[in-house]
């Protein structure tokens, strides 16, 4: 009885809040990377160069990774609902004022103004569902969250390439304006409506029956227990923890493949199909997106143990690697259909890595060095994606070849790949609460996995 009754608190709990938590970062993730879509039109209008665009896009990360840990940390403080509400509303107001850049200048500085407003919002996320979701369901809770990321591209792509194709039609507004006033604007929205939507625990929750909560209540305390047995306690613990920075690594390798692909993808596509950067390459630049969506949430069901997880972690990174390598080959030799599969095989690829990365720190972290120890495994490992766009502009100049500038940045998933394999020698207690979606006890032994 008590596991039903469990099923159903989970039930009732991803129903009501995983709508709002999907919102929040759809908006978000098209707000950081809207950028791609103006990354011409700026250059025409404003004068941004190739070089500043890039520190521009980069730079997004730094004001993230040094106000990452202190907005976590204000988030336990002042709860889930009113920090992540204020986050997407400061960072709504700074995305919409991109409409009036008028250099390079102001660029970088909004850019920067951007990853300190929204900082804190996905580590918030995955701290605020490792409180309300036991750890056998939480891949699967994180898979969903991850759909925003897709959903954002997929919608938001042929939304922002509509956007710009209205430049001219309203009086002194071009349409990279109109885009970057829009969508910052859904982020104010979405920010008011979070303070409505979500609630900061199971005790808050009037959806909960007594039993209900109950449930949730001993499921997540057994759980505590183990995790704070099994990983570091307080804030400088956390940051100090080798295993917190063996998934930092981890991280920064998948970020740099994410960010270095979602930056120029626009104009990859553009470069693959010989079109201008408009609706129509926006539609185009959706179909990885829609296709990543299914995989993200496929993976995230089956890989339900410690021993899938692994594997399918592995792969999925050495995927990624091999088809960014692909669509640079392919960009170079004119075959605009094998380029679009390699890319959309990559967004595939490292989209469903992402749920499964986060599994794994939040089974051992727990209350204020999860705080810390989140943070810094996200404001670090995000520093991918302002290496990557320099990174790639770098070798791209260097070279003079664009192909081999794309081919750069796959090069680090397969780091990641062979330290993902390396998960096998860490012993995780919490692990043993592990059961997969038919209610099976998981493939583990004492907190490792069988072998």
């Amino acid at each position: 009885m008590t596991d039903t009754v469990l099923h159903q608190a989970i039930g009732r709990a991803s129903r009501r809040l995983m709508p709002m938590i999907v919102a929040l970062y759809v908006v978000s993730f098209l707000d950081r990377t809207n950028v791609s879509f103006a990354e011409d039109a700026l250059e025409l209008d404003r004068g941004i160069s190739d070089a500043a665009y890039a520190f521009g896009a980069g730079v997004f990360f730094i004001g993230y990774a040094i106000f990452e840990i202190p907005s976590n940390l204000a988030l336990r403080r002042f709860g889930a609902k009113a920090w992540l509400a204020r986050i997407a509303i400061t960072w709504g107001i700074v995305s919409a004022c991109f409409a009036f850049v008028q250099g390079e200048t102001s660029f970088i500085v909004l850019r920067f103004l951007l990853g300190v407003t929204e900082a804190g919002l996905f580590p918030g996320i995955i701290m605020y569902l490792a409180e309300w979701f036991p750890n056998a369901h939480r891949t699967r809770m994180f898979a969903v969250f991850y759909l925003a990321q897709p959903f954002s591209q997929m919608v938001g792509s042929p939304l922002s390439g509509a956007l710009l194709e209205l430049g001219g039609s309203i009086d002194g507004v071009t349409g990279w304006q109109a885009m970057f006033a829009v969508e910052g604007l859904l982020a104010v929205v979405a920010g008011v409506v979070a303070i409505f939507a979500l609630v900061n625990s199971p005790e808050d929750a009037k959806f909960l029956s007594p039993q209900e909560k109950a449930a949730l209540r001993e499921a997540m305390a057994s759980e505590d227990e183990l995790r704070s047995a099994d990983g570091p306690s307080g804030v400088w613990a956390a940051m100090r923890n080798g295993r917190v920075w063996y998934f930092t690594v981890i991280y920064f390798c998948l970020q740099v493949a994410v960010y270095g692909v979602t930056f120029n993808l626009p104009t990859q596509v553009a470069g693959l199909t010989g079109r201008e950067v408009g609706w129509q390459v926006g539609l185009i630049t959706a179909v990885p997106w829609f296709v990543g969506m299914f995989a993200c949430y496929s993976v995230g069901r089956h890989a339900v143990t410690v021993r899938r997880r692994r594997a399918w972690g592995t792969w999925l990174f050495v995927s990624t690697g091999a088809f960014v390598l692909g669509s640079a080959w392919a960009g170079a030799n004119g075959y605009a259909l094998v380029g679009i599969v390699c890319i959309t095989v990559a967004v595939s690829s490292f989209l469903s890595i992402g749920p499964i990365t986060w599994s794994y720190p939040t089974a051992f972290l727990t209350g204020a060095a999860a705080a810390a120890g989140i943070g810094l495994i996200n404001s670090l490992g995000n520093l991918g994606g302002f290496v990557a766009p320099i990174l790639r502009s770098w070798v791209a100049t260097g070279t003079g070849s664009d192909a081999l500038g794309v081919a750069a940045l796959g090069v680090l998933p397969f780091l990641a790949a062979v330290m993902m394999w390396g998960t096998r020698r860490f012993r995780i207690r919490a692990d043993r609460l592990l059961v997969d979606v038919r209610g099976e006890r998981a493939a583990v032994d004492g907190g490792a996995d069988r072998r």
